[in-house]
C-alpha cells in the first residue's frame, strides 16, 4: 500500500473509533479511547527520551493509572483550576525557553526532568479533554476544530506566501506567514461557528462563544490568537525533541501518520490553556 493509502486507511479507522465515542450519550467511551491514545503517547515519550522498551511501556502504564486516578477522584467533572494554570505556566515559560535555546538544550536537561515534563503535559491534556467532553459536544468540537483549522490554514498559507522562517533550527518548513494564515483561518471559523450555533440549538456553547462571553469581543479574539500561537508551540516542541534525538516520527503506531504524539502535539497545550482562560 502506498503512503497516501496508508494515511487514508489509518485516518478512516481513527475516525471510525473517535466519532462514535465522541457522540456517545455517556462520557466513558471517549475517556477510554483517549486514555489508550494518551498511554501510547506516554510510551512514545519514553522512547524519545532514550528509555528501553520495558521502561517505556511502564511509563505509558503509569500515565494511564494517573489518568484513571484523576477520573475516579472526580477531577474530570470538577478539576481544580490550578491544574490548568500550572499547565499554562509550563507551556508558556518552558516553551519560550526551549524554543529560544533550540534543540541543543534539550539533551542537556536531566532525563528525569524531561520525562516528568512530558508526562505532566500529557496528563493535563487528557484531563482537559475529558472535562471538555463533559462540557458538551459543541464545546469540545470547537476546541478540536480550532487546532485543525489553524494547522490546515497555516500549511496552505505557508506554502503559498511563506517567506520568513519561524524556527529554522527546529522546523524549517514553518513560516510567520503560515502562522498569520492559521490565525485568519481561526477568526473566520469563529464567525461561522458563532452564526451557526446561534441558530442550530447546540447542546452547549462553543469555546468561541464562551471566550467572548467571559472576556468580551476583543478579549475573546486575543485569547483565540493566544491559543493559535500555543498550538504552534506544541507542534514546535515535539519537533524540537525529535530533532534533538534524531527521530523522524514519535513512533510508527499510526501507519502513514507516524505516532500518536505526531498527531496530538498541537492539541496538548490548547485544551488545558482553553480551560485556564475560561476560569478567569
Amino acid at each position: 500500500m502506498s503512503m497516501l493509502g496508508q494515511r487514508v486507511a489509518t485516518a478512516v479507522v481513527l475516525l471510525a473509533l473517535l466519532v462514535p465515542a465522541l457522540f456517545a450519550p455517556v462520557n466513558w467511551p471517549f475517556d477510554v479511547l483517549t486514555l489508550v491514545l494518551i498511554a501510547a503517547a506516554g510510551w512514545e515519550w519514553g522512547r524519545l527520551n532514550q528509555l528501553r522498551m520495558g521502561p517505556s511501556l511502564g511509563l505509558g502504564a503509569g500515565l494511564a493509572l494517573a489518568c484513571v486516578a484523576a477520573l475516579l477522584g472526580g477531577w474530570s467533572v470538577q478539576p481544580p483550576p490550578v491544574v490548568w494554570w500550572l499547565a499554562a505556566a509550563v507551556w508558556v515559560l518552558g516553551g519560550a525557553v526551549a524554543l529560544r535555546s533550540g534543540p541543543a538544550l534539550w539533551p542537556q536537561l536531566p532525563r528525569l526532568a524531561r520525562l516528568a515534563l512530558g508526562l505532566a503535559a500529557l496528563w493535563a491534556a487528557w484531563l482537559a479533554m475529558s472535562h471538555a467532553r463533559g462540557m458538551g459536544i459543541n464545546f469540545i468540537l470547537s476546541v478540536f476544530c480550532l487546532v485543525w483549522v489553524a494547522d490546515i490554514a497555516a500549511y496552505f498559507g505557508g506554502r503559498r506566501f511563506g517567506k520568513r522562517k519561524l524556527a529554522p533550527t527546529i522546523s524549517p518548513g514553518k513560516s510567520w506567514e503560515g502562522v498569520y494564515s492559521g490565525l485568519a483561518g481561526v477568526f473566520i471559523l469563529t464567525l461561522v461557528w458563532r452564526a451557526l450555533e446561534s441558530r442550530a440549538g447546540a447542546d452547549s456553547l462553543s469555546l468561541y462563544g464562551r471566550l467572548v462571553e467571559h472576556l468580551g469581543l476583543l478579549g475573546g479574539l486575543a485569547a483565540l490568537a493566544f491559543l493559535v500561537g500555543m498550538s504552534v508551540v506544541g507542534d514546535l516542541m515535539e519537533s524540537l525533541v525529535k530533532r534533538a534525538v534524531g527521530a523522524k516520527d514519535s513512533s510508527q503506531l499510526l501507519p502513514g501518520h507516524g505516532g500518536v504524539l505526531d498527531r496530538v502535539d498541537a492539541l496538548l497545550p490548547v485544551f488545558p490553556l482553553s480551560l485556564a482562560l475560561l476560569s478567569l
